[in-house]
């Protein structure tokens, strides 16, 4: 292990009651997708506090840049600040939780986005003091409105990285419910997956419910799209390149018995980690849901906005992943590093992956005696705290194994 890596082993380590006081000012602020005002304030006065420069390249998003004034690799490390609207359990899975969100009824991170911003902005106070030991440019950016699918900040940011001249490599954590705490996943290749929102309409025609024969009905139409996509799927997509059918919801009509609405909707979702199967999914729901309607004397309307490709799947970069193994693995003990299955869920972060070469590390928080491990977006979602600096550690480890250390100090 060498001085450098020494110290930033230590320092994660004692600025831990730092970090966990970062994440509960996040967590208690909890704030929708592109509504982060107070969280982007709170993120950007502790930036400033380190003296760095800060700019925003969208509304709630915030970018710091450490220039170490010397040439080297850059590098562009990033965390998310929305929160879901999701209300919050005041237990996790095993008892009362440590924090609550202020609107518990309404928002909370269920999410773990409020850990990933409390690590990098200790990340950020670590290599700030370790600056003279470094070379490059490191970028750490706090995108706004990751779950909403419409990329506000992740645009923003990439817009901003290349006027500033582009990056050499790209980190982020993610937290994982399904990872035991204290392990790490920076395994190289597919990580989390694409998706592909559904939202259609299908217009029918309203009427009484004694008389169906007098309505056109698109809650039996919409009914029938869900088993005649099933066989579709079945029969049509590649079997070797897995393709989710997550249709969530379908909505229609009122509170009342007798009354055949004019139209219903059809939400939800496909996961995938092949981009043409994920598109060739979307047409075969398209022509499945068309059809479908034409045949019942219905017809369909496609949100273009919601029903598209909304991200890629997250694939990690093969020379970066195994910087960041080696990097993890001499400030950590035996074992820390490990695998762990593909993640069907999707992150705005595939872009920033498709653009640049990185990793998405996983970090397990999965703790039945602290409560934590519950399903992501769920209202029991927590995070056990006690990993934090473990995250910080290998967020500042892989920024100076990339940058590269200073030998002259």
């Amino acid at each position: 292990m060498t001085d450098l890596q020494k110290r930033l082993q230590e320092k994660a380590e004692a600025m831990r009651e730092y970090t966990v006081a970062c994440r509960r000012k996040i967590h208690e602020i909890a704030e929708l997708s592109n509504e982060e005002v107070q969280t982007s304030a709170y993120v950007e006065g502790e930036l400033k506090k380190l003296g760095l420069p800060t700019v925003r390249p969208a509304e709630y998003t915030v970018v710091a840049v450490l220039d170490t004034g010397r040439p080297g690799k850059r590098i562009a490390l990033r965390a998310d600040l929305d929160a879901l609207a999701v209300p919050e359990n005041p237990n996790n899975l095993a008892g009362p939780r440590v924090c609550r969100s202020r609107t518990p009824e309404k928002t909370c991170h269920a999410c773990g986005h409020d850990a990933h911003s409390a690590m990098l902005l200790t990340a950020a106070k670590i290599l700030t003091e370790e600056r003279d030991h470094l070379n490059g440019i490191i970028y750490f950016c706090f995108e706004q409105g990751e779950e909403t699918g419409k990329a506000i900040g992740v645009n923003a940011i990439l817009k901003y990285l290349k006027e500033q001249g582009g990056v050499d490599t790209v980190w982020a954590i993610h937290v994982y419910n399904k990872l035991e705490s204290g392990k790490l996943c920076v395994d190289a290749g597919p990580r989390m997956a694409g998706a592909a929102g559904v939202w259609t309409t299908i217009i029918g025609k309203s009427g009484h419910g004694s008389r169906p024969d007098l309505a056109i009905n698109p809650i039996f139409c919409a009914a029938n799209i869900l088993p005649n996509l099933a066989s579709a799927f079945e029969n049509q997509l590649n079997v070797e390149k897995t393709v989710t059918l997550g249709i969530t919801s379908i909505e229609g009509g009122g509170q009342s018995s007798n009354i055949i609405p004019d139209t219903a909707t059809i939400r939800g979702s496909f996961r995938f980690f092949d981009v043409e199967e994920g598109e060739k999914a979307l047409r075969v729901y398209r022509k499945v849901s068309d059809g479908t309607a034409e045949m019942m004397g219905c017809r369909t309307e496609h949100n273009g906005q919601r029903e598209r490709v909304l991200a890629g799947p997250c694939i990690n970069d093969e020379t970066c992943s195994r910087i960041a193994a080696e990097a993890i693995e001499a400030v950590t003990p035996e074992g820390t590093v490990t695998t762990a299955p593909k993640w069907y869920a999707s992150e705005a972060f595939s872009l920033y992956l498709s653009t640049y070469p990185g990793v998405l590390c996983h970090l397990g928080i999965k703790n039945e005696e602290y409560g934590s491990g519950a399903e992501h977006h769920n209202t029991y979602f927590d995070v056990d705290e006690g990993v934090l600096p473990l995250g910080v550690l290998v967020t500042a480890s892989y920024a100076a194994a990339f940058c590269g250390e200073d030998e002259t100090k």
